[in-house]
């Protein structure tokens, strides 16, 4: 899968509306705005589908590949999760108590993979951990102040704080500890007590929120929202104050940290977009976009900009 920056392939199953890869990247599930997953395996130069999950009875909306566990969550329309673990080369899933009463919208595991959060159109996040007692998944649920839906999560390095991004133009921080799994959490940026569901950051977005995400420190947030603009949260410096960035570009729907201070954004427009941290805000660098001549050139020479940003 080397030579050109960005290959291309057609899976063969229709537009892909989430997808999430293994550890290694060797293998990638799928789906294509049904309630059907299939996991493809790079074999022999090209994708082969090896399994097709179809638990779900509605669309698929979100799924998240645990790269140590190699459990899949995924959740769908039909109000459900399920955890799927390969077992003899099979794929066998456990079907999770999320309590929904509307579709569930995205999920996301925890960094330790002993719990995973799942967004829904109820105004509420739920957080699901393994009840071995029981031999089952549970949910707690985060409900206020919520009054929308819940388009996208991520969760702190620490396991235990979650961003929540919403179409209410809102998007928060909420503690998702649980005492069951968890260990008590040490003070941070965000804040020292973090109870279940305690909020502990709430900041104002210009349209709904697309994607949220943390710095690799956890210390810094991002999000981007449907106004076109990108916000930064900086904790070391003030937790309750969010900084926008608006542009020119159309709405962003995703954002990612390359390094603590060099985000990556990209959205409805043909090219990612890169942006730093500057001071207390953010700068525009550049446009990502690679030529059809001199490719190789292009990208010898981004990846040498992100190296040089934090010199």
């Amino acid at each position: 899968m080397s030579g050109t920056p960005v290959q291309h392939w057609n899976l063969g199953i229709g537009p892909i509306s989430c997808h999430a890869w293994n550890k290694d990247r060797t293998q990638v599930a799928v789906s294509a705005s049904s309630n059907e997953i299939h996991i493809f395996e790079w074999k022999n130069g090209d994708w082969i589908n090896v399994h097709t999950l179809d638990e779900h009875d509605l669309p698929v909306t979100g799924l998240d590949w645990a790269p140590n566990t190699n459990r899949i969550v995924s959740c769908s329309q039909d109000k459900n999760a399920f955890v799927w673990t390969l077992d003899r080369g099979h794929w066998k899933p456990e079907l999770v108590l999320v309590r929904f009463q509307r579709a569930a919208t995205c999920v996301k595991w925890s960094p330790l993979e002993n719990k995973f959060a799942v967004g829904s159109g109820s105004k509420l996040v739920s957080i699901c951990y393994y009840e071995k007692e029981n031999d089952w998944w549970v949910s707690k649920q985060i409900k206020k102040p919520i009054r929308s839906t819940v388009n996208c999560i991520d969760w702190h390095p620490n396991n235990v704080l979650l961003a929540v991004g919403s179409c209410d133009f809102k998007t928060r921080v909420f503690s998702a500890w649980i005492k069951e799994v968890d260990d008590k959490p040490s003070p941070n940026p965000w804040g020292s007590k973090m109870p279940f569901s305690q909020l502990m950051g709430e900041y104002n977005a210009g349209g709904w929120v697309h994607q949220v995400a943390f710095s690799p420190s956890g210390c810094r947030l991002a999000y981007v929202s449907h106004d076109s603009s990108m916000s930064l949260v900086d904790a070391n410096q003030d937790n309750t104050v969010s900084h926008t960035l608006r542009t020119m570009h159309l709405p962003f729907t995703s954002v990612r940290w390359l390094t603590e201070n060099s985000i990556v954004a990209a959205g409805h427009e043909y090219s990612p977009i890169l942006f730093t941290v500057q001071g207390n805000g953010l700068k525009e660098v550049c446009v990502l976009d690679v030529p059809s001549a001199n490719k190789t050139a292009s990208v010898n020479s981004a990846l040498q900009m992100f190296k040089n940003i934090d010199k």
